[in-house]
Order: structure tokens, then sequence, then C-alpha cells
């Protein structure tokens, strides 16, 4: 038999798993520990993900974006309370398995006040080198999360 050098071979966990809910607010301070989350709004009837950076700013999740995107077209047709999405962000790590995931529910707005707009962006750079000049907010209304721990003797991770 020939190994296929191309796949990484990642050990099996030691041991049991266990998926533990997470509070909002740990959910949150989580998600706020990370930049880099994914997206999820309707295009054409149909769910899209983007990849994107963020911050947390009282509560709220601020993306940004650059004018002409889907995802500000998508804000921009939107009423009050605004567009409904999903934000997902993780940290898992392949070898272990261990690690947490958040997924928040919520209403974006397009930061459209000057300040607030300028506040924003002193915040958050954007990853990429293009004109990233639309601010994104998402205001949680339904915030989960699950942490995958190891399940040691004392049933902590």
């Amino acid at each position: 038999m020939v190994k296929d050098d191309s796949q990484p071979i990642h050990p099996a966990p030691a041991g049991p798993r266990r998926r533990v809910e997470l509070g909002s607010a740990e959910a949150l301070r989580l998600l706020g520990s990370v930049s880099l989350g994914r997206i999820v709004f309707t295009r054409h009837a149909l769910p899209t993900v983007r990849p994107v950076n963020h911050v947390l700013d009282q509560g709220d999740i601020v993306v940004r974006t650059h004018r002409g995107s889907a995802l500000t077209s998508y804000t921009e047709r939107a009423d009050a309370p605004g567009a409904v999405v999903a934000y997902e962000a993780d940290v898992v790590d392949a070898d272990s398995r261990l690690g947490w995931s958040v997924v928040v529910t919520g209403y974006a707005r397009l930061v459209t006040d000057p300040a607030e707009l300028a506040r924003c962006r002193a915040m958050l750079r954007p990853w990429v080198e293009t004109a990233m000049d639309q601010m994104i907010r998402v205001r949680p209304d339904l915030v989960t999360g699950i942490r995958l721990s190891a399940d040691g003797p004392t049933g902590t991770a």
C-alpha cells in the first residue's frame, strides 16, 4: 500500500469529547477574541456566505465592505429593523478537535451616520487592498455557541 502524502493525517482524538452549550455572554466574548468570521445573507433567494473580518462594538458585530458588494446591496435594500443575517466564527483545532463555534442571528444595517462611520473605520482595518469604504453593523438577536471539550476526570476541559 502506498501512503498518500497529499492528505494531512490527523490522529484520532484521545478520550471522549463532549459538546458544551455556551451562554450568550461567553459566546460573544469568544467571538470578540477572533477577527475573522463568515456572514450569511440572502442573494437571489439563496443563502450566500462571505468571509469577513469583524470587530465587536457595544455588543454589535461590525464588518467592513465596499460599495457595490452583494452584502452592501442587501443591507441597503433593507427596511427597519434591517436585513436578516447570520454570523459565524470559530476556532477548532484540526488535530485535537477541540475548540468552539459561535453563531449569531440578527439584523444588519448599513452604517450611514458620518461620525459613527468614521469611528467604525478607525476600529476595523480591511484585510484586502481594495476600497472598503462601507461599514455594516449586525445587532445580535439570537446568540448560540458550543465548546468542544475533552471530557476529563471531573468532566471539565
